[in-house]
């Protein structure tokens, strides 16, 4: 019997022992990729369709989001509003996205109504037609948006700090102007469709509390043969063109009276070595709430209601952003504040009673995001599309663990140089 006069033992998150489900890979017979898991108790289940169709793949500004916005609104068999009664009426969601390297069509469903529901997907992704009325709204709409964003200093900021890392003409640094969602067209979106949207530019991903019949049934209709117009897709390679000069300032509202900050440099990719262990040193400088720049520029000083450090992983490049919204007058003093901060875990270690506790919380973090198929999915889908190799969650997870103080000073002294970093206030 249980002693309720004894509080249980305590243990910290980094003693414990963290396993990543194994997942299983196969190739149909169309030569896709599949990879699923079976977890959870819910029978509900998670279903990706991931085309390197992002921004980096299209042959001009705005047509990968446009094509990803309009890609259910109508087939030859089904206009949009088919197309979104036949998924709503099961409970269900169909959401496509477009990112920087990737368009990715994700289903979330009960199991039972697979049956129902794949169809209309293989109708999506093979015979979307683009109509020209769904256009014209999405233009008028869109250019709508694009005004009303364009008084937001933060909006301002977030294109514009993208620009002068990458540059303009780079997929990362580019950004939408009104003319280029006039220039878009029902030809262009379907050729980029065309392009991008088959079997053998695919790789599908299941998760939830599903079974083999479950992947029979996605394999019926998505891995016996080929579909769209399966060719080789060219990846085209870009340059980047920073910008010259790694301070701008930009008066976007002269009545405002908040502004947008925003600190960026370059940073290394997943496969570098550094860059896990630099997760953990960018926690403590502004990864989580109890971070040093939240502490400093929000709790102390009262700048800002929430200031963050966080390091971007595209599949082609990386970089590492502090992004704050203060008060235009102490916007300048808020930018001071964040190099004093890189200038202390340049020049002074780490104490263990902090290191401990950030490492406690990235591990207790995995905790959580080990517990849902769905969680579980996505570290294996940042494994497989960034081409890492499979016991890398494991080596994650040792260097959480196992980094010193000493070596995180040597990583500061590496990555929090201010000298490297581009500056952008946008009031």
């Amino acid at each position: 019997m249980r002693d309720r006069k004894r509080a249980p033992l305590f243990k910290d998150a980094i003693d414990f022992d963290y396993v990543l489900p194994d997942i299983n890979r196969e190739i149909w017979n169309n030569n896709l990729p599949v990879y699923w898991l079976n977890a959870g108790t819910q029978e509900v289940v998670q279903i990706d369709w991931i085309f390197k169709a992002g921004l980096w793949h299209e042959p001009a500004t705005a047509v990968a989001q446009a094509v990803a916005a309009l890609v259910k609104n109508g087939t030859a068999r089904k206009s949009a509003l088919e197309i979104n009664e036949a998924i709503e009426y099961h409970g269900a969601a169909l959401k496509v996205v477009a990112n920087n390297d990737y368009t990715i069509v994700t289903l979330h469903t009960l199991t039972r109504h697979l049956p129902a529901l794949l169809p209309v997907v293989k109708e999506v992704l093979t015979e979307a037609v683009f109509p020209e009325k769904e256009l014209e709204l999405y233009q008028q709409n869109g250019k709508q948006r694009l005004a009303v964003n364009l008084r937001q200093c933060d909006f301002v900021a977030n294109r514009n700090i993208d620009a002068m890392l990458f540059g303009k003409k780079h997929p990362y640094g580019r950004f939408t102007n009104a003319d280029d969602i006039d220039q878009l067209n029902t030809e262009l979106l379907r050729g980029f469709y065309r392009e991008h949207y088959h079997s053998g530019n695919c790789r599908i991903f299941m998760a939830g509390c599903i079974t083999e019949q479950d992947v029979h049934l996605v394999k019926e209709l998505f891995g016996k043969e080929a579909w769209g117009e399966p060719h080789p897709v060219a990846t085209p390679s870009y340059t980047i063109e920073p910008a010259a000069d790694h301070i701008a300032r930009i008066q976007n509202d002269e009545t405002g009276v908040q502004g947008a900050v925003r600190i960026a440099r370059h940073f290394p990719g997943r496969k570098d070595p550094d860059f896990t262990p630099a997760l953990v040193l960018n926690t403590i400088f502004g990864g989580y709430f109890g971070s040093r720049l939240m502490a400093n520029i929000r709790e102390e000083k009262g700048y800002t209601y929430g200031i963050y450090a966080h390091i971007y992983n595209y599949r082609n490049a990386g970089a590492l952003l502090i992004a704050t919204e203060a008060g235009k007058e102490v916007c300048e003093a808020t930018v001071s504040e964040v190099y004093k901060e890189m200038d202390l875990l340049c020049n002074e270690r780490v104490n263990e009673e902090e290191l401990l506790l950030v490492k406690n919380y990235l591990l207790g973090s995995l905790l959580g995001d080990l517990d849902g198929p769905f969680s579980i999915l996505q570290r294996w889908k940042n494994i497989i599309l960034n081409d890492l190799p499979d016991d890398q969650f494991e080596r994650n997870i040792h260097i959480y663990k196992t980094v010193t103080a000493t070596e995180l000073m040597d990583l500061a002294q590496k990555y929090l140089r201010k000298e490297d970093y581009y500056e952008l206030v946008v009031v």
